[in-house]
């Protein structure tokens, strides 16, 4: 071989071991462009869908409220169910999906996952929930609320503790054991997905 042809092949061996690294580095670094901007979409997503406590505390004094507001309709003959519904909807995410309800007084049907359900267990009136006589519309002067503790993991809030029902009529307020979990929707809006509501376990006297 010529020392020309050996000189040429040599040049175009290295030009193209440059143009090779060259497109290395530039994937490498549209990779990691790109990795970034991922991080950064994340890193925004998870603190656009935060949950604070206090969110989580206002979400329970209106929840108490419209419970309340139920009950006042009901007491002057207007449209409690419409209340009921308009409760139901402002706060439970059955627009969404699925919502975990188990009521305090239920027994025989105790899960009330649809709208339906949750709508009977709060004013009644539907034949598929005999045992259902209007928890709203008992009805309640106030609600107020203790938590033990509130845990918090990206878009979903977890609440545990006793709320206090007064009777409108004057009697004692009653204690009743709550979960709640929230999430946010897609306007920013907390949704309860699990409502989870018992007395206080009372033992049995010996005798």
């Amino acid at each position: 071989m010529k020392t020309k042809d050996l000189r040429r092949k040599v040049n175009l061996t290295f030009i193209v071991a440059i143009i090779a690294t060259m497109l290395t580095l530039g994937i490498t670094s549209c990779k990691k462009t790109s990795q970034n901007k991922q991080n950064e979409t994340d890193v925004q997503f998870l603190t656009e869908v935060s949950i604070t406590e206090q969110e989580v505390s206002d979400v329970q004094k209106a929840w108490g409220e419209g419970i309340v507001k139920i009950g006042k309709v009901y007491l002057e003959n207007g449209d409690y169910k419409t209340a009921a519904l308009n409760h139901i909807n402002e706060f439970y995410g059955y627009e969404q999906g699925t919502v975990l309800f188990k009521p305090t007084l239920t027994s025989q049907k105790q899960f009330r996952t649809d709208l339906q359900g949750a709508l009977s267990y709060f004013v009644s009136g539907n034949d598929n929930y005999p045992e259902d006589h209007g928890f709203a519309i008992k009805p309640w002067s106030s609600v107020r609320w203790e938590n033990i503790g509130t845990k918090i993991i990206g878009n979903m809030a977890v609440a545990m503790g006793n709320y206090y029902f007064t009777p409108a009529n004057g009697d004692d307020e009653v204690k009743v054991e709550y979960s709640f979990a929230y999430s946010k929707d897609e306007s920013s809006k907390l949704r309860i997905i699990l409502h989870d509501s018992h007395l206080p376990y009372t033992p049995v006297e010996k005798h």
